[in-house]
């Protein structure tokens, strides 16, 4: 006679560990399809596209502008923004961003705060002395095309944050300091004494193609 044998009822996996081998599952898929997209003819296969689905732009306002635009200046500066945070070495956290950031600002003159007090003219229409307010300085206005990253460093934990960012890996923070500091070159600049003698160049040929043989411009509060 055999004897026959009994199957020993098989145990059950928890549910933790379910949970852990399908994130274990989902993280090889995912590093996989990284590896897989950087071989030679592999890359279409986890390769992404790009669909721009914007409205189109509504116009808000329009305002009317007496600025003459009299001198543009174009800068660079090199941004090293380093953030740390205390007790943690920076490998676990903390960044470190090294951004090249160009762009330009504007000198204009307002002449819509010239009042009729400003402007004499002799009776014989021969001589006209104009009084201006001083030229000011735009808003810095950066260059995308030639504003880039050279380096990021970033801690273990400012990576994982990175993943769950709405905004991974944002520039915003170096691309207000490289707009301040090119605001600050542009006032440390000749730009606003620029743009006030070519205001006066301009002026000057205006009323002498009109006529006058002597004008005269002064520039003050």
């Amino acid at each position: 006679m055999t004897t026959p044998i009994r199957r020993l009822p098989g145990r059950r996996m928890p549910g933790w560990a379910k949970a852990l081998s399908a994130v274990v599952l989902v993280l090889v898929v995912l590093f996989a399809g990284l590896r897989l997209s950087v071989l030679p003819g592999l890359k279409d296969v986890f390769g992404t596209e790009t669909h721009d689905r914007s409205g189109p732009a509504l116009l808000k306002s329009i305002q009317d502008i007496s600025r003459y635009e009299a001198a543009s200046g174009s800068f660079q500066v090199v941004v090293d923004l380093e953030k740390d945070t205390k007790y943690l070495p920076d490998a676990i956290r903390g960044s470190r961003t090294l951004y090249v950031g160009a762009g330009t600002v504007d000198a204009y003159v307002d002449l819509g705060k010239v009042g009729e007090d400003d402007v004499t003219v002799n009776e014989d229409r021969t001589s006209a002395t104009l009084r201006l307010p001083h030229a000011a300085l735009g808003e810095p206005a950066l260059d995308p095309d030639h504003s880039y990253a050279v380096s990021k460093q970033r801690g273990l934990l400012d990576r994982l944050g990175d993943l769950f960012s709405d905004n991974p890996n944002g520039e915003q923070a170096v691309q207000k300091l490289a707009a301040r500091h090119i605001g600050d070159a542009a006032k440390d600049s000749e730009l606003t004494a620029r743009a006030e003698g070519n205001t006066t160049a301009m002026l000057q040929g205006l009323l002498r193609s009109l006529g006058f043989e002597q004008v005269r411009v002064t520039y003050g509060p």
